[in-house]
């Protein structure tokens, strides 16, 4: 037995079958409304960004998004040094998370895009690249550009109809464009 004691609900019990029939009733409600694939309503967005999941920059990355007017408009998927998860060795299993996230973003979704935001004071480059990789400015962002580079030319071999956007992001919030 499942027991509820939360503020907005009297305490009860559920059984199995009382709470898979209730999770049935959500899935009827999600399909209903379009929200499953296959659905005559199913959601459309034109993006997916990746970033990385550092805890520091995630108001300053709803705030760039927001201020180029892409709320609500954008999957998101994060992940521990955001290009560098794609393409590292080191945790093969990240990649595959980002490849197999983009893939059903594309099935799911449509989308024509990829924005990759990457951010100054990386821990996961620190720790998969070395600090010396990241040792001053110059050598962060000619390490965060290469390896962003890398992510758009796989991108593009791999999906060549989506458009790929590249940005670094400072401790500010400031994204610097990559080429």
């Amino acid at each position: 037995m499942i027991s509820c004691s939360c503020s907005l609900h009297r305490p009860r019990s559920l059984s199995r079958r009382g709470l898979i029939a209730a999770g049935a009733g959500t899935v009827g409600a999600a399909l209903a409304a379009g929200l499953l694939p296959g659905t005559a309503h199913a959601a459309h967005t034109e993006m997916l960004l990746l970033t990385c999941m550092d805890f520091r920059l995630e108001n300053e990355v709803l705030a760039h998004m927001d201020g180029r007017n892409l709320r609500d408009k954008y999957d998101r998927v994060a992940l521990a040094g955001a290009s560098l998860a794609a393409v590292t060795k080191a945790y093969p299993e990240w990649g595959l998370a980002f490849w197999s996230h983009l893939d059903v973003a594309l099935k799911l979704h449509e989308i024509k895009k990829v924005m990759v935001i990457d951010h100054r004071d990386c821990g996961a480059y620190r720790t998969i690249l070395g600090a010396e990789a990241v040792a001053t400015p110059e050598m962060e962002l000619d390490v965060h550009r290469t390896t962003l580079q890398e992510v758009r030319r796989r991108i593009r071999t791999k999906f060549p109809q989506l458009d790929v956007e590249l940005g670094l992001m400072g401790l500010d919030g400031a994204v610097l464009s990559i080429a």
